[in-house]
């Protein structure tokens, strides 16, 4: 026995030891080793991976720094979505809980509400409808159309009668449907009226669906398919009360039992199913709100996409807390005026959504005229030197400037929340201004139940994700290819891993993909590149795969340069393209057309139609000017500017296979197709700079 391990073993034992002298009865005292030993960093606490190896690069949260959070402190009895809704339908039965906007002769009124109560009955109706028709307890439940009520009850129904839900997108197109219904074998699938006749247009190439439900679809007026389909079409109505004729008690699940079958679509390839189970989700919600204060009065919009996770998991959160939430009426661009109706307290977005809230109120305020103008610039900076100084800013500058913006999101926001891709620390410290709430950014994904960290109350600091969530603990790993080291300096830097019970079961039925991210010892390798902060923060600094090398040796991260130039006035969405041939940059632009034609009015240039003013050799001058200063007050570095730039008119879409079905902004490009897609205009712009820089070389 190599004697130096077996003295520190005696020796770590001696430490537990106390003589007779100092206690006569108990013969141990606590000493700290491994389990209970830990650095304060801030936010973070530090611990050593091993005990052994003695290398302190295990970071967790300092609010749960010796146990990993897998159950609400306050109520361990919840371990599964279904304990969690039963305790809330008992608990918040006559509270408002799920809100729709009627409409009355074409316009659109208030918002009617059910109650927790109405939900929990109806929940009950439709998971004994299934049984009613015969489907197994684990059967996969396809649910396929966006977000309303119907959504979430199907989804507690699933979980109370042990079925797995499985989101279908409805952006993902109608070839990614049938693979996902074939891949998770779903027999039975809730659509509305617009998905079902594409459901029915591949019927014979989904032979696992047993029984199709039609949500807000009328009797008499939905098709009846031969016996010889074995396929039976209802309306939700139907279900519902052939479920309330024959109620059956429930079927709870077990925690580790799986409650959902998410799929993500990735860059290349077909989609991946993250299996998780309800233990991930409760474990995950309970870490992230471990001290927060939300209540039945606070209220909330739902039109992030629940086939999601961000939203999916918002959703938990609802439920535990008593939150009302009210649906959007499913389009876009009617967003304000259903915050407007709703007034909600919790707004959950991503940056896209926040950036163009950022744009449009500085557009306003520059056309307001100059003294609107300048009484705008005197409150921010007021506001933000109160701000900065720890104080709390006159209540005169909300009263003359800030309510009326506050209006625009129903004037009641006390929290907003940003997730999905990286908010820029000013538009976070732009909004605190202006809304005068709380604004928290998040990160996470599909693979760990949602949130990894998040920005923790009271720290003012922007540009981080903040500290690991209480139900996880995160660490960095050595990536030597692109210079990432635990040695870098002034901070640590290296891929996020994870690990956790909020870490995700693996991709169905795809041992491979799931061996390739998550490790022996439990670790899921996020291939995010992130850095410590001081005060223990979490900074994500790059993406691992999406990495490439100029013709000088230089590492580009595309991603990190998009999210600034999609800053810039003129830009809608950026694909950021460069190789190891070139020793440059370049970009494709889709136009803002808005900004783009008031800018060629402004500049008395005529044109026939936008595709002709994108190939104006001005237009193209003035957006890459744009983009430059964009990028000079991003401080990025010299190889980072893109040096040529095409503008398109037709934005990236899910249509054009351009963009993931993801609600993020630039992260989200397909980069493999977009190289393809727009070959053309990357050899024209390389053969032009190459005119100007002999070391330039065309594709």
């Amino acid at each position: 026995m190599d004697s130096a391990p077996a003295q520190r073993r005696l020796k770590a034992i001696h430490g537990h030891l106390v003589s007779a002298a100092d206690s006569p009865t108990a013969h141990l005292r606590q000493n700290p080793t491994a389990g209970e030993f830990f650095s304060e960093q801030g936010y973070s606490v530090v611990l050593p991976e091993k005990l052994r190896t003695g290398k302190w690069n295990v970071y967790r949260s300092s609010r749960s720094p010796l146990k990993l959070v897998s159950r609400f402190p306050d109520h361990p009895e919840i371990g599964t979505l279904h304990d969690n809704f039963v305790r809330s339908v008992d608990t918040f039965r006559d509270y408002k809980y799920l809100g729709t906007r009627n409409r009355v002769d074409g316009t659109v009124g208030e918002y009617k509400w059910m109650t927790f109560g109405e939900a929990g009955t109806a929940r009950s109706a439709i998971g004994s409808g299934l049984i009613y028709y015969g489907i197994p307890k684990g059967a996969c439940v396809g649910i396929y159309f966006i977000n309303r009520p119907e959504w979430l009850i199907v989804d507690h129904a699933c979980a109370a009668y042990s079925y797995i839900s499985v989101p279908l997108y409805d952006t993902l197109g109608p070839d990614a449907v049938r693979y996902i219904v074939n891949h998770a074998a779903v027999q039975v699938i809730f659509c509305v009226s617009q998905t079902l006749n594409s459901l029915l247009s591949f019927l014979s190439e989904i032979p696992s669906v047993r029984l199709i439900v039609v949500v807000g679809g009328i009797d008499g007026h939905i098709p009846s398919l031969p016996s010889s389909t074995g396929v039976q079409v209802v309306t939700y109505s139907n279900l519902l009360n052939q479920g309330s004729s024959n109620l059956q008690p429930f079927s709870p699940p077990k925690p580790d039992d799986v409650a959902t079958i998410c799929y993500t679509s990735g860059t290349t390839g077909t989609p991946k199913g993250a299996v998780l189970t309800h233990a991930n989700f409760i474990a995950n919600v309970a870490g992230t709100t471990m001290d927060e204060k939300f209540g039945p009065s606070d209220v909330y919009i739902s039109y992030l996409p629940l086939a999601h996770i961000y939203e999916r998991t918002n959703q938990v959160m609802i439920v535990h807390f008593g939150i009302a939430v009210g649906f959007y009426q499913g389009d876009n661009l009617k967003l304000m005026d259903d915050l407007a109706a709703l007034r909600p307290t919790i707004f959950c977005s991503v940056p896209r959504l926040y950036n163009r809230i950022y744009a449009g109120i500085l557009n306003a305020v520059k056309t307001s005229g100059v003294l609107r103008e300048r009484l705008f610039n005197a409150a921010y900076n007021a506001k933000r030197q109160a701000l900065l100084n720890g104080k709390n800013p006159s209540p005169m500058w909300d009263r003359l400037v800030f309510n009326k913006i506050k209006a625009k999101l129903g004037g009641r926001v006390r929290l907003m929340v940003s997730g999905a891709s990286p908010l820029s620390p000013d538009i976070m410290e732009f909004l605190k201004i202006c809304f005068g709430g709380r604004v928290t950014e998040g990160y996470g994904m599909t693979e760990t139940s949602c949130v990894i960290s998040c920005i923790d109350e009271g720290d003012n600091l922007g540009g981080h994700v903040g500290s690991p969530n209480p139900a996880c603990e995160v660490k960095l790993v050595d990536v030597p290819e692109m210079n990432y080291t635990s040695d870098d300096q002034p901070y640590p830097r290296g891929e996020i891993c994870v690990r956790g019970p909020i870490i995700f079961q693996g991709y169905y039925k795809d041992e491979a993909q799931t061996r390739e991210v998550i490790d022996e010892e439990g670790w899921l390798h996020t291939g995010d590149i992130g850095t410590w902060l001081p005060g223990g923060r979490l900074k994500i600094i790059d993406r691992k795969k999406n990495i490439f090398k100029l013709a000088q040796g230089e590492y580009i991260a595309p991603e990190k340069i998009e999210n600034v130039y999609v800053k810039c006035k003129f830009v809608a969405q950026c694909f950021v393209y460069g190789d190891s041939l070139n020793s440059s940059l370049v970009a494709v632009v889709a136009v803002d057309p808005d900004v783009l034609k008031a800018w060629a009015a402004s500049e008395g240039i005529t044109y026939n139609d936008i595709s002709q003013l994108c190939n104006d050799p001005r237009a193209r001058a003035a957006v890459l000017a744009d983009m430059d200063a964009v990028g000079q007050e991003a401080q990025l570095r010299g190889f980072e500017f893109v040096k040529a730039v095409t503008l398109v008119p037709e934005p990236f879409t899910m249509e054009n296979d351009l963009l993931t079905p993801t609600f993020k902004a630039s992260v989200e490009i397909k980069r493999p197709q977009a190289k393809e897609y727009f070959a053309k205009a990357i050899s024209d712009m390389y053969s032009e700079l190459s005119k100007t820089d002999p070391n330039q070389k065309t594709l």
